[in-house]
């Protein structure tokens, strides 16, 4: 063996060495942290993440504890005689058809309305991440089908295919039509995952790992996850706002939650009837709901600033 054989040896046994691979991951680690915390110190200065924070923090207040902000107002207690009164100092915004006060069901309506948003993100993100890992990773005939499979669902619009759903669904709760919009809403986080994946697996301290016989669950986990969110967190932000703005549609519709819930959707149908006389039943809640979509598409922007590479 010459000289030249030797030194390719031995430079291929040095790059196996378990030392080297805890260098490339410590390395990695590096690399997330410094991502990160750059990004945190140009949030703490976007004008859109503090309006945004400070808006989603109120109205997380507000679904957790809206005893808080209701003056202790039971919104069920309700008096015929005191149906569609206008705006006033006992009833800031009014009452309803039965005469509730329309304030505290306003509310009151951000906890389902939140809760749905939240739900609903969490579940495409579970399926989005694990079939967008999988594909990405695996390739081939496993990529091929499963994006096929992707390419079905995102036929379907996100609307008809909840729409259709739940009109088949006997009793609509905030479980039913979170499931139905994450049946029809998870293609996209899929296909930001696994073009994530397929750019990340090809990296060095990923192959230095498979060559160490890392199981693919460590390395999908371990490694290549951890540097493909970003843009899957980001499409998150944005979309919590997309899918409250869909279930109020829905509900709007007639074919989202159903009485007594009380959610923002379910006031706008309510109150579409009599729009012309009490426009307060339809603005309130409306604007509550234009609200809360604003913040997470503020926060979903400035995240997308925050990690975008090409600002460093």
């Amino acid at each position: 063996m010459n000289k030249d054989d030797t030194d390719a040896s031995r430079h291929l046994h040095d790059e196996g060495q378990p030392g080297n691979v805890v260098t490339g991951e410590a390395g990695e680690l590096a690399g997330q942290a410094s991502l990160w915390g750059n990004a945190w110190k140009f949030l703490r200065k976007s004008p859109f993440f503090i309006v945004g924070s400070f808006l989603l923090l109120v109205l997380l207040l507000m679904a957790v504890v809206p005893q808080l902000f209701a003056r202790g107002i039971d919104p069920r207690a309700c008096s015929l005689s005191d149906s569609r009164q206008p705006p006033s100092a006992a009833h800031w915004f009014g009452t309803d058809i039965q005469g509730c006060d329309y304030y505290a069901n306003v509310i009151y309506g951000a906890r389902i309305s939140l809760s749905i948003g939240v739900l609903s993100v969490v579940g495409i993100l579970v399926v989005g991440v694990l079939i967008g890992a999988l594909a990405g990773y695996f390739g081939g005939v496993t990529d091929s089908i499963l994006a096929r499979f992707t390419d079905v669902f995102f036929g379907i619009p996100l609307l008809l295919g909840a729409l259709i759903l739940l009109t088949v669904t006997a009793q609509r709760t905030i479980f039913t039509v979170s499931l139905a919009l994450v049946a029809f809403g998870w293609m996209t986080a899929m296909r930001l995952v696994r073009s994530s994946v397929i750019a990340i697996k090809h990296s060095e301290y990923v192959q230095a790992a498979q060559a160490l016989g890392a199981s693919t669950y460590r390395i999908l986990v371990r490694h290549i996850l951890p540097n493909a969110l970003a843009p899957v967190i980001i499409y998150a932000t944005i979309s919590i706002g997309v899918f409250i703005a869909a279930e109020a549609t829905l509900t709007f519709l007639g074919i989202g939650l159903q009485a007594p819930e009380i959610s923002w959707g379910l006031q706008i149908n309510l109150g579409q009837n009599v729009f012309l006389t009490s426009p307060y039943l339809v603005l309130f809640p409306a604007g509550f709901l234009s609200v809360t979509v604003l913040a997470f598409i503020m926060l979903g922007d400035a995240l997308r600033d925050a990690l975008d590479p090409k600002r460093n």
